[in-house]
């Protein structure tokens, strides 16, 4: 049996509810896509922070739930900047108070389904917290369609080293790494619904097959081929 993974939309605006079990000795290698997540590994839930290379999850096999929130709108909800977490998988009691973080772990723990417990507590966090910066969710949509850096600053009003500065805030990292990650991740999702590497490729912003191959192994660390062969 290999991986099963299903996810839906949440109600959370933007989020993705998830699940994913990972046959025992099989490594589930997770590609940069932008975003921050909130685990839950079967016993203890955790913050994943943006990634600028494949991570995959701590041990191998097993279990996993999660939400995972649009790019810029993690920090707001979490409570910290997104560029503390960039690359790290950190324990929630290290971002809030012990004692809510044990009470939100036995209500994962007991619920009959620890992903929909998960889109709860974001719910009711993002209920008591100030909404995600709105100019810089106008950059990641911006990005995300295929927009240059540039264009997203300018349609922003932002000057590059404010641009810089902010997006290490919402996204963990500068915004060329964030529309890189989202390239890759566009041309990915047009290669799964059937298009070649190359045309793919171009679709998806880079300048031909060659290019999305570096950036395929600079972030994923792995060549096409080798991905889809494993997918």
């Amino acid at each position: 049996m290999g991986v099963s993974y299903e996810e839906r939309a949440s109600r959370l605006d933007g989020a993705k509810v998830w699940t994913v079990t990972v046959p025992p000795g099989t490594a589930h290698p997770v590609l940069p896509d932008g975003c921050m997540d909130l685990l839950w590994s079967g016993d203890r839930l955790l913050v994943a922070g943006p990634d600028t290379h494949a991570e995959p999850p701590a041990g191998t096999g097993g279990a996993w739930a999660g939400v995972r929130f649009a790019p810029g709108t993690a920090p707001a909800l979490l409570g910290v900047p997104a560029h503390e977490l960039r690359d790290r998988r950190v324990p929630l009691a290290a971002l809030w108070p012990g004692a809510p973080v044990r009470e939100l772990t036995e209500r994962v723990a007991e619920a009959d389904d620890p992903a929909t417990a998960l889109e709860d507590i974001a719910l009711d966090r993002a209920a008591g917290t100030g909404p995600p910066d709105p100019v810089m969710r106008s950059v990641a949509a911006r990005l995300e369609a295929g927009a240059t850096v540039a264009d997203a600053a300018g349609t922003a009003g932002l000057g590059a080293r404010q641009l810089h500065r902010r997006s290490l805030a919402a996204f963990g990292y500068g915004p060329k790494t964030l529309a890189r990650v989202l390239r890759l991740q566009r041309a990915l999702a047009l290669v799964r619904s059937g298009l070649p590497y190359a045309d793919a490729a171009l679709a998806a912003g880079c300048a031909d097959q060659a290019h999305l191959a570096r950036d395929m192994r600079d972030l994923a660390g792995t060549t096409l081929t080798a991905y889809f062969g494993r997918a």
